[in-house]
């Protein structure tokens, strides 16, 4: 039966993402499921959430929805996303519905679909699912067919062991780093705990409990971990890392508490994995330059796609990167798995200070200067098309781009405009030399977006 879909439920092709109890019922979440059941072909599909409250209450809904189809249901309870991915290639499931908004605020939450090879759903996987979804068409296994549901051992020790296998432990043991980690009551703090006491660091928590008790905003991103920072610093701590809810972000704060941006978490975990060994890397249309340049240092290419961890891990296939990801603070190492993985980017930069003997505040500033601004304006779907003919009118000396959007490049700096994928709004990202400049490149594009 084709589904009613509520107006403000947010629908692409890596899931489902609302407000509970207004856009994201059970009633959705189970009809979601369903679709995604009836895609897999009835197979063994896990189950995982992050500690949001309202994730157990999705967490049934999600199970009936799946079982309903023939499907038969690994719980792994609150866990990661990325451990979420290594769990599907370990159980040898066909798939996987993380339960997480990510990094939106307490009163959102949503699916995230993942494929059999443990990275989120393909752009062509998703719309079949969303088709699904949309038009009802979800299988109903007969009385004597349901699926079933079981419970694994841990699986958290297995994304553990992955990490540690690329890492030089004996190395960083001998470094006993004092290393600060803000969970902010998300899904990776026991993880990011357990992993860095395995790297032999003395690990100070903040929040670390996943009990969904955000301490602040959600987005680990500078300004919310203005409160933060200073107790890095207090505590003496090497590094501080913040995670957002599903862990699947990672934000460095340097020894002296200054958080340092989201894009340059990537920076740096590229800059050590070139440094090993030198390949292809694949970024999206909206991450740094800073990586494009350390990338032609390394004597080695730098790939771009569309927006969407799909489209990178897709990239990355396609060009056998050894590593990729998102300026979001997302670190994808195929080496351990097909999805953004903040524990082995915690491991790629605990190496790089190790082996370079700096502070990251000294790596930091080693680092190409760049400036970069994202800001987010309204604006309806279908003025876009217009407003982006505008954009192109104002600057007819850039380099124009229309994979994602449309971004535009000079020999120095560039914008990106295109619609979001996870949240109602047009974003807006500039990078140029100084913030002042970044600042006047966002402040034209959304005058011609209005």
């Amino acid at each position: 039966m084709k589904q009613s879909i509520p107006p403000d439920l947010i629908v692409s092709v890596s899931g489902i993402r609302g407000i509970i109890g207004e856009s994201l019922t059970p009633a959705v979440a189970s009809a979601f499921a369903a679709a995604f059941g009836t895609w897999a072909g009835g197979g063994k599909i896990v189950v995982s959430r992050d500690s949001r409250p309202s994730g157990d209450m999705l967490r049934h809904a999600v199970i009936a929805g799946l079982v309903s189809t023939g499907c038969s249901v690994i719980d792994i309870g609150i866990a990661p996303t990325p451990t979420c991915g290594i769990a599907v290639q370990h159980l040898k499931a066909a798939g996987c519905i993380q339960i997480s908004a990510s990094h939106n605020p307490a009163p959102w939450n949503g699916l995230k679909m993942f494929g059999p090879e443990g990275g989120v759903l393909t752009a062509a996987a998703g719309a079949e699912v969303r088709g699904m979804f949309e038009s009802g068409d979800a299988k109903s296994a007969a009385w004597n067919a349901l699926g079933t549901v079981t419970v694994p051992p841990d699986v958290l020790h297995v994304h553990v062991e992955r990490v540690c296998e690329q890492a030089g432990v004996a190395a960083l043991h001998s470094m006993a780093y004092r290393v600060f980690v803000d969970g902010n009551g998300g899904a990776g703090g026991p993880l990011a705990m357990t992993l860095l006491q395995e790297l032999g660091c003395e690990v100070i928590d903040h929040a670390c409990a996943a009990d969904g008790q955000f301490v602040h905003e959600a987005e680990p991103i500078p300004a919310h971990l203005e409160n933060v920072g200073p107790l890095v610093a207090r505590s003496e701590a090497a590094i501080g890392f913040a995670l957002d809810p599903d862990a699947d972000r990672l934000v460095l704060m340097d020894e002296t508490g200054a958080c340092v941006s989201e894009e340059l978490t990537l920076a740096l975990a590229v800059k050590y994995r070139l440094s090993q060994k030198p390949g292809p890397v694949v970024i999206n249309m909206s991450t740094s330059r800073v990586i494009e340049d350390l990338a032609r240092a390394a004597g080695t290419i730098c790939i771009r796609t569309a927006v969407g961890e799909a489209n990178v891990v897709a990239g990355m296939r396609e060009y056998n990167a050894v590593i990729g990801g998102e300026g979001n603070g997302g670190v994808i190492d195929p080496r351990v798995g097909w999805i953004r993985d903040p524990f082995i980017g915690m491991a790629l930069i605990l190496h790089l200070m190790a082996e370079s003997r700096m502070k990251l505040s000294e790596l930091v500033a080693s680092l190409p200067p760049y400036a970069m601004l994202k800001t987010k304006c309204p604006v309806a779907r279908e003025k876009l098309s217009a407003a982006f003919k505008t954009l192109e009118k104002r600057w007819p000396d850039a380099m124009v781009n229309w994979l994602d959007g449309l971004r535009l490049d000079w020999k120095d700096r560039w914008v990106h405009v295109r619609s979001s994928n996870t949240e109602p709004i047009v974003r807006v990202i500039a990078e140029a030399p100084t913030i002042e400049e970044a600042q006047a490149l966002c402040d034209q594009a959304t005058e011609c977006l209005r």
